[in-house]
């Protein structure tokens, strides 16, 4: 997920649903798209997925902001290099997290960046966070603890892990964001844009080597082998989940607060549980629905009494 803090214009309520639609309806792919990639990956296809997932999209992005690339300075490159660097492990965590591991479970666990962004914060800048804070963030960490136990309490799963590795990873992507100069003064277009092909170069680099090497396949026998199920699902998550998302972003913080931009992607942990649930045929269990409970509770009043 990615959040653009540009100043936005305040609508009149009466018109604000024609701006909040959009946006929910991000969410709503956002919170889909772990069952959709757990749909179409294997172990073996992780790379190579991911190469075809972002490489549909970066020429649209290319051509779009063909103009505040070349504008981009040397330093802006770098900033924007690092952060896809950083975005290729954020993406790898997450689809091998999603494939040994329930599309539930995964879009609850990578909630937990909302808590961790502001701990991470705290440390950096020496100050010490709001008990409501703290208390919000002990609620999310027991909720986790549940919905990793819905068939008793047992070690969590490796995907589990991976997920939880994952939101540490956004963290510090967000991290880098708000702290790297360079890149503080750059237009959102072209930040992604170099942020995604610096994320594809190090997944086909990957495909190319240690993939193969450990059973992998590349991009391209795996686009062979898609049937037209596969296919949908990449397209939902190349089309929908990435390029549509982000030109939604960039259209709404422009006609209403990024506040409320952020309430609104934050509901994306429930459709990712609705999607599971109702569209994977997911279970929880008692203490796993306690345990999504206690996540999304804790969540959205850290949310609150951090912003």
């Amino acid at each position: 997920m990615s959040s653009i803090a540009v100043p936005g214009a305040v609508v009149a309520p009466g018109r604000a649903w024609h701006t909040d639609l959009p946006v929910l309806l991000v969410a709503v792919c956002w919170g889909a798209s772990y069952l959709a990639a757990k749909d179409i990956t294997t172990p073996r296809t992780v790379l190579a997925v991911l190469v075809l997932r972002f490489a549909l999209v970066l020429p649209v992005l290319a051509v779009a902001g063909r103009r505040s690339l070349r504008a981009l300075t040397g330093a802006q490159w770098r900033g924007a290099a690092l952060l896809g660097l950083i975005l290729s492990g954020v993406f790898l965590l997450e689809t091998y997290g999603v494939v040994h591991t329930s599309a539930t479970n995964a879009g609850l666990i990578i909630s937990l960046t909302m808590i961790f962004t502001p701990l991470a914060e705290a440390a950096v800048t020496r100050t010490r966070p709001t008990p409501p804070f703290l208390g919000a963030a002990a609620l999310s960490v027991l909720g986790v603890v549940l919905l990793t136990q819905g068939g008793g309490f047992t070690r969590p799963s490796a995907g589990d892990l991976l997920m939880l590795l994952a939101a540490l990873a956004r963290t510090l992507h967000v991290l880098a964001v708000s702290r790297i100069r360079a890149v503080q003064s750059a237009d959102a277009l072209p930040l992604t844009t170099v942020q995604l092909g610096t994320a594809v170069a190090v997944f086909a680099l990957l495909s190319a080597g240690t993939g193969i090497s450990t059973g992998g396949t590349t991009p391209w026998a795996t686009a062979v082998d898609f049937g037209p199920r596969e296919w949908a699902g990449l397209l939902f998550l190349s089309a929908l989940c990435t390029l549509f998302a982000f030109f939604v972003q960039m259209w709404a913080v422009r006609r209403t607060s990024p506040s409320r931009v952020s309430l609104l992607l934050g509901t994306e942990p429930l459709w990712a549980a609705a999607a599971g649930i109702a569209l994977g045929g997911e279970r929880l269990g008692a203490l796993g629905l306690a345990g999504g409970a206690l996540v999304l509770a804790g969540t959205a009043w850290g949310r609150r009494t951090a912003g």
